[in-house]
Order: structure tokens, then C-alpha cells, then sequence
């Protein structure tokens, strides 16, 4: 399995220890030794990578985050990305976007989420965690072909931009309802499209990943999360899935517990 790591951030100063939090999950996959299928998890096997980033410059980071996740998804048949705050996807999902009008395909975005990411931009170039979804809807992304779930607390404007592009939404309500039916659902959707992947940590309730900027109550809790996403991985057309927000640095207070969570996510990708 190929693993990047993408240690960047441009969270407006609220998502420092984040760049961290590549490092601090594989450390913790060494303690997970097989994964709910059974598979045996062995760090030693993984094919991994890191984008050294400078998050000083937020043009060449940019620019560095694009090209080489357009590199790796020329090359390789599945890739997880590790981050980072959540402006990582920007450039990540960017590139996906353009690897598929490159070679014919439709593109598919799947992005959990306690936020719809639709703020209006601060810098139209370098979209911060909070607008990366908008920026790539500008960028060319169908709206039609984004889902976010778990969406809980939305701005004013972020709504109005939903509505207005059709973006499609899975609230908690509906996920807490009924979840197989859910499942279901997001297979459809998928049905057909290359698929990306993005998981910011706190979809999750604070209870299970408290090591986050932005904690919103009411979450998925950690079961249905792992669930979920072991649903997902069996979409055959998944080619990337990113892991954003975990602050590994404030996790220290918590036991590593939002870690841990990333790392379990990660197992059931392998």
C-alpha cells in the first residue's frame, strides 16, 4: 500500500500541530497488528512517502502538494495521504481532478466532514481548511459528483453556496437512521466514477477525537466510523482517501486517543 504524508497546514494559525500528525499515526499503526478482516498490519511493508513541505511559502507547498499527487496518481492504482489540516485536499483533490480529465474518467468526491469547507476565500490561490471544498468547485470539481457527510454546523453563505451548486449532503440524522442504508447509497453514488476520499477527523465526536481544531458535538462515533470506511474500501473504483486534522501535538492531552483513531482508519484502507 502507497502512503504519502503531507505535513501541510494553512488553518489562519488555529491548526499548528497538524503537520505532526503523519508521523504520530504510523508510529501508532505499529501497535495495531491486524486489521477487522484479519489482515495483518506490518508498517515495515508499507510503500511510504513524504511531501517535505515548507508551510512558510504557501505557493511552492502548493505547487509541490499538486505535482507530486499527480505523479502518484499516474502511477500508482491506490494511494493514502496522511495530513496536514484540511487545505491539504486542495491541491491533492485538484490533482485528482485533473488526472481524471487526463485520462477520460469521471471524478467522484466523498469528503466527511463536521463543516462543508465553502467559506469564502481568503486567498483564491491557496484555499485554507475552511474553503477548500468552494476553491475546488472553482477550480472545475462537478458538484454534482461531491458528497459530504456528517455535516453539522454550516455558515450562512457556506449554505447558500450548497444550495445554489447542488452539492449533495448526508446529515447526521440520516447517517444515525439508518446506516446501512446510508452505506448503500454512497456506493451508488460512487457507482461508476473514480472515487477520492477525504476524512477530517472531527466528523468523529470529540468523545472518540478530541485532538482537533474545530470540535462539533453530536458525531459519528469511532464503530461507525471504522464501518464506514471499511464500506468504502470496497468500492472498486477508490483511488485515494486522505487523513486530515488530527493534531497530534494537542493529542499529547488525550492520551494519543485522536491518533489512535487515525491509525484504525488507516488499517482498515491496507
Amino acid at each position: 500500500m502507497y502512503v504519502v504524508k503531507v505535513p501541510g497546514i494553512n488553518g489562519l494559525g488555529k491548526t499548528k500541530g497538524c503537520e505532526g500528525a503523519g508521523n504520530a499515526i504510523i508510529a501508532e499503526l505499529k501497535n495495531i497488528y491486524s486489521n477487522e478482516i484479519g489482515k495483518e498490519i506490518s508498517v515495515g511493508k508499507l510503500d511510504l512517502e513524504e511531501i517535505h513541505l515548507d508551510n512558510s511559502n504557501l505557493e511552492i507547498t502548493s505547487k509541490l502538494i499538486y505535482k507530486n499527487a499527480l505523479e502518484t496518481f499516474e502511477e500508482k492504482p491506490k494511494v493514502i495521504f496522511l495530513g496536514g489540516d484540511h487545505s491539504v485536499s486542495f491541491g491533492l483533490s485538484r490533482a485528482f481532478l485533473d488526472f481524471c480529465k487526463n485520462s477520460g474518467k469521471e471524478p467522484c468526491l466523498i469528503v466527511f466532514d463536521a463543516h462543508p469547507d465553502c467559506m469564502e476565500p481568503v486567498d483564491g490561490n491557496f484555499p485554507t481548511h475552511e474553503e477548500w471544498v468552494r476553491g475546488l468547485v472553482k477550480k472545475g470539481f462537478p458538484a454534482k459528483n461531491i458528497l459530504l457527510i456528517g455535516v453539522r454546523n454550516s455558515w450562512k453563505d457556506e449554505l447558500k453556496f450548497l444550495k445554489e451548486k447542488g452539492i449533495n449532503i448526508v446529515s447526521m440524522n440520516n447517517l444515525l437512521t439508518d446506516l446501512e442504508k446510508v452505506c448503500d447509497g454512497i456506493m451508488e453514488f460512487a457507482n461508476n466514477k473514480e472515487l477520492y476520499v477525504s476524512v477530517d477527523i472531527d466528523v468523529v465526536d470529540p468523545v472518540f477525537a478530541p485532538a482537533t481544531g474545530h470540535r462539533e458535538v453530536g458525531g459519528l462515533s469511532s464503530r461507525k466510523m471504522i464501518y464506514l470506511i471499511s464500506r468504502i474500501n470496497k468500492i472498486k473504483t477508490l483511488r485515494a482517501v486522505d487523513i486530515v486534522e488530527i493534531n497530534s501535538e494537542k493529542d499529547k492531552e488525550f492520551n494519543n486517543l485522536t491518533v489512535k483513531l487515525g491509525a484504525k482508519i488507516l488499517s482498515e484502507l491496507i
